[in-house]
């Protein structure tokens, strides 16, 4: 199989033996989450909580993060080196008026080393194939009620293109410290199904 999503057949095949087992009360979804973040410890949503920190307390920073992820990684000390190949990163910015939510829609491709293992919902089926349908009614089924205003970008990752989104930094948090900040930062408001 060639293309950008050469591996989503194995991707799908581990997907439905995970929905098999679940079905069979043999694990529960949270229990696979927990053995994909042991087995992948250091890949992790504090690195993606760092990056977003870092954008929000220095001006230089984010901008050079927007326009060019891959090479502003290095300056946290993360990089999207790994495999075979440097995936590419595109961080793209929550404003007052633009919304974004990530997905992959042949599989779930996904930044593992900037925001930990993915979430079971984000593998899927129904989460990939509704967020792109159906964003707004999705997110606000995590909990996300979005003003009508408010355009929402749905970003489908690939096996060579990864994103990540930079959520609006929470109001009266000026005080705060990157290391503070970083706190605040969660997996899901970094995937943009969530506010931070």
């Amino acid at each position: 199989m060639s293309g950008e999503h050469a591996s989503s057949s194995v991707a799908v095949r581990v997907r439905h033996l995970e929905e098999r087992l679940i079905a069979a009360g043999v694990v529960e979804e949270a229990q696979l989450d927990a053995i994909l973040a042991a087995t992948l410890n250091g890949a992790s949503p504090v690195n993606g909580a760092r990056i977003a920190a870092r954008a929000w307390t220095d001006p230089g920073f984010r901008e050079r993060l927007l326009a060019d992820a891959n090479t502003a990684l290095p300056e946290v000390g993360l990089s999207m080196a790994g495999g075979i190949q440097e995936q590419r990163l595109k961080v793209v910015e929550n404003t007052e008026t633009e919304h974004n939510v990530l997905v992959c829609t042949l599989c779930s491709c996904y930044p593992i080393g900037l925001l930990g293992p993915s979430p079971s919902w984000y593998k899927s089926e129904a989460y990939r194939s509704r967020v792109v349908r159906e964003p707004r009614s999705v997110l606000a089924e995590f909990g996300l009620a979005l003003p009508a205003d408010v355009r929402i970008t749905v970003w489908d990752s690939s096996a060579e293109s990864r994103y990540m989104v930079l959520p609006r930094r929470p109001d009266g948090t000026e005080g705060l410290d990157e290391e503070a900040l970083a706190r605040l930062v969660t997996r899901e408001g970094l995937i943009g199904t969530a506010a931070v």
